[in-house]
């Protein structure tokens, strides 16, 4: 913070403006405000108020504008010592907007774009290319970019737009939640611990600055905005993509080419492909928070076994360590790690350890203790170590972005392998730090990063990779520790490039119908962003899941990249038996499924690896033309599989109308049809191959019988591949493997399949081939023989065919009929957790989605504001989002109960869309909420609640209680340190209440004047909360980690029928000028 004092008005404070640090000295005479806060997103918002922007344009030597070389280099005074950021040069100031000018960089079709020489020249080094020099080093090309971005730059901050055709469909920006296709989504690259998010926030766990943009003609453009500061992806406006970030930065496009898979091959060579995986990691993996001994562990591996389940790997949380201490034992729990670890590899098991950032500030402990000595923690402005507390309580935090931390922490890592480790979790690397406001450390915090990165700069400019380097830094730690085995690490937070080191997952989902429907699109977005292996926790992170949506989702899940179950402490159980004996069977044979498609699953990512081609990618890809495809979000492709599931709660397979892509696609199963698993589709001209459903991965061996399922094209032509190696290690690149081609033709009604080529030092082992000839409707015809022969099928005639195929639909349909299904159970037995399955009530308009759950506490947990793209309020089912009291104590009657619902109307025409609750407080009482959306003002929504006496005896005199309502919201903070509330109370006075104020109450003449404001300075927002002053006695301001409570008081008094408590209030989003 930088600050002036003006000689007759007082103290200005000026907070983080104009990029990463803005030095700003004023000399305000007369300027008659008490307080001026700029800010690095949106400081023209409050320039206005004293004409700052005018002063500035008439006066700028008054302004010091840090740049590239010299923003950071002020000095940091600490201990004596002068430590000095690292330098960059400065941005010219002559050219403010205009056209970016390029160069073609990498290879034909890829090009850089800048706003200027001396910005291309001043360009941080890209930590999103696999070699920053790539980026930097232009090539000579032929081709010239056929969209060129323009640039503007208003107060530091860069705006990049290009317009694209009419038509253009938007994909891709990374770990998203919400819809597939994202035209008119805005979202904020900034990683942010994200628990229980719902389909309208705005940042999450991962960034990827990066859009895959689809043109009407089916060709392909791919745009990266290569920055690691927090940056905005506004894809509002129909066919343009803008971002916005701290200038300056460089825009790479890929593109455009014929496909969206050339673009995705062609990002590969710019920001790598994803690490080779051990074959064991495709299998299935069971984690929970927590399995709490080891022999909790042994018992769920030998339930697996027992009841023939498929699965490799059993997962350690948090829990196994002592007092969270990172690279500990707890003594009595899990007493002898590596003993665990070998009763787990006997019974065909992997292990995977967690590992946080945060490391216990507690001398004595060996890991902080080297750590210190190592001068390895991420510094304050002051130049101590930051500690901030986490799950161990206060905690210092490695500072990845140096060469030697990162090997001093692969070191710990390599150490810790040898207590028989087979992969490691990498969680909570945002990084995310409790009972912060920012959910993160402090953005001024000092990073010493190496020049290669970027050099010493603070938190800001590295925050979004500091999951991807301590990623980077654990895969190093456990190749160190075996270089003939394949780390496996699987990462919370990432940024692009993050797929070189480490698998992810979709973080702390909900066990709920939306979101088993949302986990398909946030796979194949991060997919599109250049991250294959990835995956749900399947049956849902937090709550607890139902029978059928457990079992419907392990279907679904068991197709996807990376399959694992994971649940939250506290919940039920969620292994595949828990849930009943149709549930369980499900379960097998969805996971049965997966490992007998392992093969061509192993084969699918070493062309991922090696070519850079996607593993799962949307439904249109199988046809870039047909605008058809481009929204559906209930299918998806595993390379030539088409995988269509329901993810509605009343829908099974025998309901579900499969829309095709053009072609031949021919249903197929492995007499495992069901109506709580996907239907399976291959596309015409592909050959796959499948093998013995094992156990587990390392049960299978190269002389197993291969099968390989055919599918002609309408040419009768069709072709695959199959790769072989040692499953793990790196022989594959010495050339120790076997990629084997086959390929099938139809001549003369006979369907010849052979081998026409192989690739690799191996040897074709010894085995019988099994080939099966898809006709259709689930038909089929068989041939068996050895592997590398030629294989003849006599195709049968048309008669015949129609016969076969009409026999096989029968069967599908008898098999679908006569399937023991999961039980339509909406409770779920158990007395742990809280139920999330059901479907929140959903009160909707051209302005606002409001989704409330009646069932417990008759809350409202989403708040979506449809034309800004923000949700202002989202939360779990059970605590917080919209709630109500009835009492001034926190959380009395009324907040957790359940409500009844009285009237609803909803989509009606010429009616207000509304909901009508009530529950009974005790006492005779009534809390009864009116929610509506007037249709004469859908831009506002409106709450009408009252505390009545419905039951009151004669014998108190028709009063009640003492009861007070308290409206008590908790708002989601997308910009936590940008965000503030406003008001102008009843005597006149103005307030700006700041996160750093904590809980403040107004009331008498301080009360707000009938309305209050959150204001978010970042996007220009604000939500007006109106209410009548004479219902309310007091408001309370509380600011808490990353949301705030806006709480509206009424008097404190009994109530009687014909004296009930009231509070009627609205919201509204406005524009800030």
């Amino acid at each position: 913070m930088c600050t002036a004092r003006c000689p007759q008005k007082g103290l200005y404070r000026f907070q983080k403006g104009f990029g990463a640090n803005l030095s700003v000295v004023l000399g305000l005479w007369g300027a008659g405000l008490g307080e001026v806060r700029l800010t690095a997103y949106c400081p023209v918002l409050l320039l206005q108020k004293i004409n700052l922007k005018q002063w500035y344009l008439s006066s700028p030597e008054n302004f010091s504008f840090p740049s590239r070389k010299n923003r950071l280099g002020k000095e940091l005074i600490s201990r004596g010592l002068t430590s000095k950021m690292a330098d960059y040069k400065e941005k010219t100031a002559d050219v403010t907007s205009g056209d970016m000018i390029f160069q073609p960089i990498l290879e034909d079709g890829i090009f850089r774009f800048d706003c200027s020489a001396n910005d291309r020249d001043a360009a941080f080094p890209s930590l999103s290319f696999i070699n920053s020099k790539d980026r930097d080093k232009p090539i000579t090309g032929h081709k010239v970019p056929l969209y060129t971005p323009t640039f503007e730059f208003p107060f530091g901050r860069q705006i990049v737009k290009i317009e694209l055709p009419a038509g253009t469909s938007f994909y891709g920006t990374g770990e998203v939640s919400g819809q597939l296709e994202r035209t008119g989504k805005r979202v904020f690259a900034w990683n942010t611990d994200a628990w229980g998010y719902g389909p309208e926030t705005t940042s999450l766990y991962q960034s990827h600055p990066w859009v895959l943009a689809l043109l009407p003609n089916g060709e392909a453009l791919g745009v990266l905005a290569d920055t690691t500061q927090r940056c905005e992806i506004d894809l509002r406006k129909e066919s343009t993509i803008q971002f916005v970030a701290p200038s300056s930065y460089p825009v790479i496009t890929f593109g455009p080419f014929s496909s969206p898979t050339d673009v995705l091959r062609s990002l590969s060579h710019a920001i790598g492909s994803i690490f080779m995986p051990p074959k064991w990691s495709l299998g299935y993996h069971q984690c929970r928070w927590s399995y709490d001994s080891d022999k909790r562990v042994l018992e769920i591996a030998n339930t697996m076994r027992e009841k023939g389940i498929p699965c490799d790997v059993i997962w350690m949380d948090i829990d196994y360590m002592d007092g969270f201490r990172c690279f500990t034992f707890d003594k009595d729990r899990f007493p002898n790690p590596k003993s665990l670890v070998n009763d787990l590899h006997l019974n065909g098991f992997k292990a995977i350890w967690m590992l946080d950032p945060g490391i216990k500030h507690e001398e004595g402990y060996f890991v902080y203790d080297s750590g210190s000595k190592s001068d390895a923690w991420i510094q304050k402005a002051d130049g101590r170590p930051f500690v901030g507390e986490v799950w161990p309580g206060n905690c210092v935090f490695p500072d990845f972005t140096q060469s030697k931390v990162r090997s001093w922490w692969a070191t710990l890592v390599k150490d810790f392998e040898s207590n028989g480790v087979d992969g490691i979790w990498n969680d909570m690397n945002e990084p995310a730090v409790f009972k912060s406001v920012t959910k993160t450390m402090p953005e001024s915090n000092i990073h010493k990063g190496d020049d290669e990165l970027g050099g010493c700069q603070n938190h800001s400019h590295y925050h979004n990779v500091y999951g991807m380097l301590m990623a980077r830094s654990t895969y190093e730690g456990m190749k160190l520790a075996n270089e003939n085995k394949r780390p496996f690490v699987l990462t919370r937070a990432g940024f692009t490039g993050s797929q070189r080191y480490a698998a992810t997952w979709t973080g702390d989902n909900l066990s709920n119908w939306d979101h088993l429907h949302m986990s398909i699109s946030m796979v194949l977005q991060l997919g599109l962003s250049g991250q294959p292996l990835s995956g749900p926790d399947i049956g849902g992170f937090a709550g607890n899941a139902t029978p059928m949506l457990f079992g419907r989702w392990m279907g679904i899940g068991a197709m996807f990249p990376f399959c694992r179950g994971h649940s939250e402490t506290g919940t039920i159980d969620h292994e595949p038996w828990s849930f009943g004996e149709e549930c369980e069977e499900v379960c097998r044979l969805a996971l049965i499924r997966r490992y007998r498609l392992i093969p061509y699953i192993y084969t699918l990512f070493y062309l991922a690896h090696t070519v850079g081609t996607p593993v799962a990618m949307p439904t249109f890809f199988a046809d870039t033309k047909d605008p058809n495809l481009r929204k559906l979000e209930n299918s998806f492709l595993l390379g030539s599989i088409l995988v269509y599931a329901s993810t509605m709660r009343d829908q099974g397979l025998d309901k579900l109308d499969c829309t095709l892509p053009n072609g031949t696609w021919l249903r197929f199963d492995f007499d495992d049809s069901h109506p709580d698993l996907p239907a399976l589709y291959l596309q015409g001209g592909s050959i796959i191959p499948s093998g013995p459903p094992h156990q587990h991965v390392g049960a299978a061996s190269p002389s197993d019988d291969l099968t390989l399922l055919v599918a002609l094209d309408e040419h009768g032509k069709a072709e695959g591949v199959l790769f072989e190696d040692d499953g793990d290690g790196y022989k594959f690149t010495r050339g120790e493997y076997l990629l084997t081609h086959y390929v099938a033709e139809i001549q003369a009604s006979v369907v010849t399949v052979r081998v026409s080529k192989t690739e690799g030092l191996w040897k074709k082992p010894k085995r019988r081939l099994h080939v099966q000839l898809l006709l259709g409707g689930g038909a089929m015809l068989e041939s068996w023989g050895m592997d590398g022969d030629v294989l003849q099928i006599m195709m049968p005639s048309e008669q015949e065919v129609y016969k076969l195929v009409s026999a096989s639909e029968k069967k599908y349909r008898t098999c679908l009929e006569s399937a023991k299904r999961i039980p339509d159970a909406e409770e779920v037995s158990g007395q742990r957790g809280i139920e999330l399955s059901r479907t929140p009530t959903e009160l909707k308009s051209g302005c606002w989605i409001l989704k409330v759950v009646p069932w417990i506490g008759g809350r409202i947990i989403s708040m979506a504001h449809l034309p800004s793209g923000t949700q202002w309020l989202h939360s779990r089912v059970d605590i917080n989002g919209y709630e109500e009291y009835s009492g001034t104590e926190f959380r009395s009657a009324g907040c957790s109960e359940e409500y009844s619902v009285i009237e609803q109307n909803l989509e009606r025409a010429g009616e207000d869309e509304s909901i009508m609750l009530e529950c009974d407080i005790s006492g005779g009482l009534i809390l009864q909420r009116k929610i509506y959306i007037p249709k004469k003002n859908p831009k506002i929504f409106q709450i009408d609640s009252s505390i009545i006496a419905r039951k009151v005896g004669a014998g108190s005199g028709g009063f009640s209680r003492l009861v007070c309502l308290r409206v008590h919201p908790m708002f989601t903070l997308l910009h936590p340190t940008e965000s503030f509330v406003s008001f102008t109370s009843i005597d006149g006075t103005k307030h700006e209440v700041w996160p750093e104020s904590g809980e403040q109450f107004y009331e008498g003449n301080q009360l707000p004047n009938g309305e209050w404001v959150l204001i978010d300075k970042c996007i220009g927002l604000g939500l007006v909360n109106r209410f009548n002053v004479n219902e309310v006695l007091k408001c309370l301001v509380h600011w808490g980690t990353g949301t705030v409570n806006l709480e509206l008081w009424s008097e404190d008094r009994p109530v009687s029928k014909q004296s009930p408590l009231s509070i009627s209030h609205e919201y509204e989003v406005i524009e800030i000028p």
